[in-house]
């Protein structure tokens, strides 16, 4: 029946972090997670990077910066009223990013 204003939930909102830093990273994994809810999506897939494309000295403070994402990002969800909403986090699957890419599970609300 078209005429159900139900909404279905969409599988996966993907989302790119190069280029952010880590508090850019926070606010805007914040503002994602909000809208993935409202939006009934079942998970995000943040690209976070490895942090190990570095191919110089002034590169580095970047690429290490990337790095710290995929810690900061999970922390930063753990400690906030986002958690509540979360079933899990992992390493995304290689196909997705692998390393590079965290996959946020969220609870059916």
């Amino acid at each position: 029946d078209q005429g159900t204003s139900e909404i279905r939930r969409r599988e996966r909102y993907k989302f790119d972090l190069h280029g952010f830093t880590l508090d850019e990273a926070n606010n805007k994994v914040k503002e994602i997670i909000e809208y993935c809810l409202k939006n009934k999506f079942k998970e995000l897939l943040l690209i976070t990077g490895k942090g190990i494309h570095s191919t110089s000295d002034e590169d580095a403070y970047i690429s290490k910066n990337l790095g710290k994402l995929k810690y900061s990002v999970p922390e930063f969800i753990k400690n906030s009223e986002l958690n509540k909403f979360i079933i899990s986090i992992n390493d995304a699957e290689k196909k997705d990013g692998g390393e590079g890419a965290i996959i946020i599970r969220f609870k059916n609300l």
